[in-house]
């Protein structure tokens, strides 16, 4: 019997490409945390012998992704209390 889906690494990588690219044409900062979220369960489900029911996955795959927006979020973020702002316009 073949395996669901969902239990496939190349979908879930497939989709962390896509949510990647979404990230690139609407940037946000918001998607590249799903991105990373499903590339590392696309990684897990490479582990042979790796075959967890489609709730475990999802939870897998959110607490990953939360996980990695988290880090992204402390990373990338304006020292705290600094506010970004603008002194030119690009028009001038």
């Amino acid at each position: 019997m073949a395996d669901p889906f969902w239990l496939t690494w190349w979908i879930w990588l497939a989709g962390a490409l896509a949510v990647g690219i979404l990230e690139i044409v609407l940037p946000g900062f918001i998607f590249l945390g799903f991105a990373i979220g499903a590339a590392v369960t696309g990684l897990l489900l490479v582990i042979p012998g790796v075959a967890p029911s489609l709730p475990v996955l999802l939870l897998i795959f959110a607490a990953l992704s939360l996980i990695s927006w988290l880090i992204l979020r402390r990373v990338f973020a304006l020292p705290h209390g600094q506010v970004k702002t603008f002194r030119h316009d690009i028009n001038e």
